[in-house]
């Protein structure tokens, strides 16, 4: 199946998960990583259930406070 990740068309097995993803793109500090699958947030709690679609577009995103 062809599913875009941050903004890259790539190939990956059918059945593929939320989790299996981010262990075999290799995101930096998964436990703050929020994932969003077609512009809708996955829960966390889904990562290991979630099955990725052909045509999926997948975006790891990290919130990031600061400021006064």
């Amino acid at each position: 199946m062809k599913v875009t990740v941050a903004g890259v068309e790539k190939k990956y097995p059918e059945g593929l998960t939320i989790k299996q993803l981010i262990e075999l793109e290799q995101v930096e500090t998964p436990q703050y990583v929020t994932v969003s699958v077609n512009d809708t947030f996955a829960e966390r709690e889904s990562f290991e259930s979630y099955i990725l679609k052909d045509g999926d577009v997948i975006e790891f995103l990290y919130f990031m406070g600061g400021g006064r």
